[in-house]
């Protein structure tokens, strides 16, 4: 996926909206932020999910992060092959190293993630 199209979270999580379906990740900038990813512990298909909530939790050699969901919906799907290659999220963050797929049950709540843009400038004045 091209980052230009992705919409942003201030904690660091990206998505990518086809149709009702939301693909959620964790941005390039937050995985070089936590450097060596030793663990990752994703959702349950079928868990619920809302604004601000646990969707899963990272961990590295220098801390545990929840992984927050941006968005209302449905685990419909994780990504099963992450916990075994946790370099997907290292070498491909915005395509392989997807975490989550949820069923939208609010669309209007894209309207508060940020564009690349406005994240890139979120970034540097982190």
């Amino acid at each position: 996926m091209n980052a230009q199209s992705l919409r942003f979270a201030r904690t660091h999580e990206w998505v990518f909206v086809e149709g009702d379906t939301a693909t959620l990740g964790i941005s390039e900038f937050a995985v070089g932020q936590l450097t060596d990813i030793v663990h990752i512990e994703l959702p349950q298909p079928g868990d619920t999910v809302s604004p601000g909530s646990p969707l899963g939790e990272v961990e590295s050699v220098k801390a545990v992060s929840d992984i927050y969901s941006p968005l209302t919906g449905e685990v419909v799907e994780v990504n099963d092959a992450l916990p075994g290659d946790l370099n997907l999220l290292t070498e491909s963050a915005y395509s392989d190293g997807w975490i989550a797929r949820i069923r939208l049950r609010n669309a209007d709540e894209l309207d508060a993630l940020m564009s690349f843009e406005e994240y890139q400038k979120h970034c540097e004045s982190a």
